[in-house]
């Protein structure tokens, strides 16, 4: 079978060459994407893997079941700090899912030609980021059965939410990002489900991906209606990137704690999404294209792009970081002063540098085209990207240590099951990509073959004047 690039951009940056292009090309990028489905048995490192998420995730709903029963007194949350490693385990996931959308729709409104080979399971990402993400405040609440006061319904006491309070925009913010973000992902892959179908070899296979694929026909109005089906939710995706973790900022920025109260909380929230989000696209595309064979059209074009991408929103992180301070010495408020310069120096000065170290200092290595390009540092550098942006969280809610009174001061202390539940949701998230990895297309195949030379209605034209 022949391989095919979809890009000129080979792993030794030296060997630049045309790109040759077969007869055969759109068959063999069906049949090398296809394959990662088809394949009767997934490599060892899946099942390795598989085994690892499951038994996380397991461990994740063994904890959960025992926060219902006992309550929530196993974490470390007490006053003052009520907020906890739920909250923080919540941004963190809130803002890993928002690099998928990008790549999809802000990337796919510019035209942006190299998202195609990442942008689904990049949204992937961002569907299973949320739900991750949506587990954390449904049971921060403490009594999970009385959950349904928080929504927008009369219950049996009379009372509505409190509409003011930002924990329930984010209610409205987080569904609605789920919801357009899972509809942007499915109809992305009708067609290629369609191509699962009519290649499956069992009749088990051939309903399952037939239902899903909606009757799917490759016609011009089927085309015609799917462009413009999904040209408007890459729209309505768009500005969502922006409000989501805008709305979720004001849960910090509408208090009047020391250290919250500042509208710099937006813009910066949403920089550290985008920033947290490509460096978790890098930590799963580099172990994906290995294993599964996909560097054919995981190049490393796209993956010096993210790191340049890493580069840029990094380097906007670091600058909040020091209007943070600035803000605090020009406000000349004693209480918000007192409150970044503890950060630094306080109790909890380790967790505040680890931040900076991670978050400021190393993606300024991908100034350095070699560290761009080289795979072990580069995915390096993502995992501490991700490892700072949940300490950024972290020093965040730990405000709520120390106040406006000393009297009311404390010291946070996770509990092991704070921590735990952290690492279950790592592998409840796992669990959720590799089996999409298995069981749909990671990469989409008709976008792909949508920005191959073929597809230029003048190729034929182009090529044979080339050859004269």
């Amino acid at each position: 079978m022949s391989s095919v690039t979809i890009d000129n951009t080979v792993e030794d940056p030296k060997q630049r060459a045309p790109l040759v292009l077969n007869h055969d090309d759109f068959a063999s990028v069906t049949e090398e994407i296809c394959r990662v489905n088809e394949a009767p048995k997934p490599p060892k490192a899946w099942y390795v893997s598989f085994i690892i998420a499951n038994m996380l995730a397991g461990l994740l709903v063994l904890l959960l079941a025992y926060l219902f029963i006992t309550g929530v007194g196993i974490w470390g949350n007490q006053n003052p700090v009520m907020w906890g490693f739920p909250i923080v385990n919540f941004v963190f996931w809130v803002g890993i899912g928002h690099a998928g959308t990008l790549i999809s729709a802000i990337l796919f409104l510019f035209r942006q030609r190299w998202r195609t080979a990442i942008n689904r399971f990049a949204e992937a990402m961002t569907i299973f980021a949320v739900i991750c993400a949506g587990l954390f405040p449904g049971i921060h609440v403490g009594r999970i059965w009385l959950a349904y006061w928080l929504f927008p319904i009369p219950n049996q006491m009379g009372m509505w939410p409190q509409f003011r309070s930002p924990l329930l925009w984010d209610v409205f913010a987080v569904s609605t990002y789920f919801t357009v973000s899972l509809l942007f992902w499915y109809v992305g892959m009708v067609p290629d489900l369609a191509t699962l179908r009519d290649r499956a070899t069992s009749r088990f296979k051939a309903i399952i991906y037939g239902l899903f694929s909606l009757g799917w026909r490759g016609s011009m109005r089927h085309w015609h209606r799917y462009e413009r089906a999904y040209l408007l939710l890459a729209a309505l995706a768009t500005p969502l990137v922006l409000s989501v973790h805008s709305v979720v900022s004001f849960d910090f920025a509408v208090s009047q704690l020391p250290g919250w109260h500042t509208t710099i909380f937006p813009p910066y929230f949403v920089a550290g999404a985008i920033f947290s989000g490509f460096a978790m696209v890098n930590t799963l595309a580099i172990p994906s294209r290995q294993i599964w064979g996909l560097k054919n059209f995981i190049t490393m074009r796209h993956l010096e792009n993210i790191n340049k991408i890493i580069l840029v929103t990094g380097s906007m992180v670091g600058f909040a970081y020091m209007m943070e301070f600035f803000i605090a010495w020009y406000s000349g408020a004693h209480y918000e002063a007192f409150a970044f310069i503890n950060r630094a120096f306080g109790q909890h000065a380790w967790a505040y540098w680890i931040m900076v170290s991670c978050n400021v200092i190393s993606p300024q290595l991908f100034w350095f085209k070699k560290i761009r390009r080289s795979i072990p540092l580069m995915f390096i550098v993502c995992l501490a990207v991700n490892v700072g942006m949940w300490f950024e969280r972290f020093v965040i809610v730990l405000s709520l240590e120390q106040d406006f009174l000393p009297s009311s001061w404390g010291y946070f202390t996770p509990t092991w099951i704070d921590i735990w539940m952290l690492i279950g949701s790592f592998g409840l998230f796992m669990t959720l990509f590799l089996l999409f990895i298995r069981f749909l297309p990671v990469i989409a195949i008709s976008e792909v073959k949508a920005v191959m030379p073929q597809a230029d209605p003048h190729h034929d034209q182009k090529h044979g004047e080339a050859k004269a």
